[in-house]
């Protein structure tokens, strides 16, 4: 379990520990390091060694090839799933060291893809990628401006269900962290195809839940819920607060990994995300947020948006479905928002 700490990660270990898993972790905290220390992962990890009596943790980087060998040829054929969740996982941050993003999110996979084949090739290898990888692809959709956000013309195959795995992603603009992310999506699948290995991509939308250390510049729903309950101003980037985003709670996100992990594919890609089953606009989610709370949030606009960031997105998990039927959404963005917002606010009692 790479990444054991963060967001998917831990709840991966949860979730596979209860179904009978013994946990190898690794995890470096470098999130701390993109996000500074209010983002580290090292209380979780705590939490989870705590949780989980036999969870095994390994510190070490995914850069280093050789570390992360000595781990798998520790294990080697015992190894029967390997959950890569680790990564850098901002596009703002990734324009400001290149390197470090390409290598650790490209290079890290890579090295996680090599120990896997050469050391457990039977194992089930599952990636958490990003819609990113589809770069502003989305934006060349035909939008409606509404009162509170963008919206996809009904008479659009995408209206009712999403974006589907068919959406091109090249000749797009990614943001360098949409590249890195692109290329380890497409090694992944490669290896599936190339050497015959168990492997499954999942493009996520916003993945979220109270284990996420939300940042400025990576993690909206906790960001922004941790602005509403500790009252720091929140900045929206463009598209007038009317940019509309898919959620999917960590619980259903690695509900989807343990189905993919008991019958594996070789090479698949799915989408993974709300659709439009828990979906909003930032300016819906602040509302929702407010009526919660009983208060108004304090936010101001940047004209300018990210670059390369989705105006309308939302994710089509048919392919998923169809494929593991007994897989559902069980988390929708009311019953998020409340989770969060008590998380936040439990954390200042505390």
């Amino acid at each position: 379990m790479t990444g054991a700490a963060g967001l998917i990660g831990a709840e991966a270990c949860r979730q596979f520990s209860n179904a009978g898993f013994q946990i190898v972790g690794i995890d470096n905290d470098l999130r701390a390091h993109f996000f500074g220390p209010g983002s580290s992962t090292t209380p979780q990890m705590q939490g989870l060694k705590e949780e989980i009596s036999d969870l095994v943790h390994h510190p070490i980087d995914i850069r280093d090839r050789d570390n992360v060998d000595a781990v798998f040829s520790e294990y080697s054929s015992d190894i029967s799933v390997v959950i890569h969740t680790a990564g850098q996982p901002s596009h703002d941050w990734a324009a400001s060291d290149p390197f470090t993003d390409f290598n650790v999110n490209a290079g890290g996979t890579l090295n996680l893809l090599e120990a896997t084949r050469s050391r457990c090739p039977e194992a089930c290898f599952l990636f958490t990628s990003t819609n990113k990888v589809y770069g502003d692809c989305p934006n060349s959709l035909p939008l409606v401006e509404e009162e509170t956000r963008w919206e996809l013309e009904s008479s659009h195959p995408y209206f009712e269900h999403g974006i589907d795995e068919s959406m091109p992603i090249d000749q797009t603009t990614h943001s360098l962290f949409g590249c890195s992310k692109a290329a380890a999506d497409l090694l992944v699948q490669e290896y599936g195809r190339y050497f015959g290995m168990k492997t499954a991509v999942f493009r996520g939308g916003c993945l979220t839940g109270p284990g996420h250390s939300g940042a400025q510049l990576h993690g909206f729903l906790s960001y922004l819920t941790k602005c509403a309950v500790q009252k720091i101003p929140y900045r929206i980037f463009g598209y007038q607060g009317k940019q509309v985003r898919d959620n999917i709670h960590a619980y259903d996100f690695v509900r989807m990994l343990l189905c993919c992990a008991s019958d594996p594919v070789q090479g698949g890609v799915f989408n993974a995300g709300g659709g439009r089953f828990s979906h909003c606009s930032i300016l819906e989610a602040i509302g929702i947020i407010e009526s919660l709370r009983g208060e108004q949030m304090e936010f101001a606009f940047e004209e300018t948006p990210r670059r390369g960031d989705h105006q309308w997105y939302l994710s089509d998990t048919r392919r998923f479905s169809e494929r593991y039927p007994e897989w559902s959404m069980t988390r929708n963005l009311q019953s998020i928002l409340e989770e969060l917002i008590q998380a936040h606010e439990a954390a200042i009692r505390t």
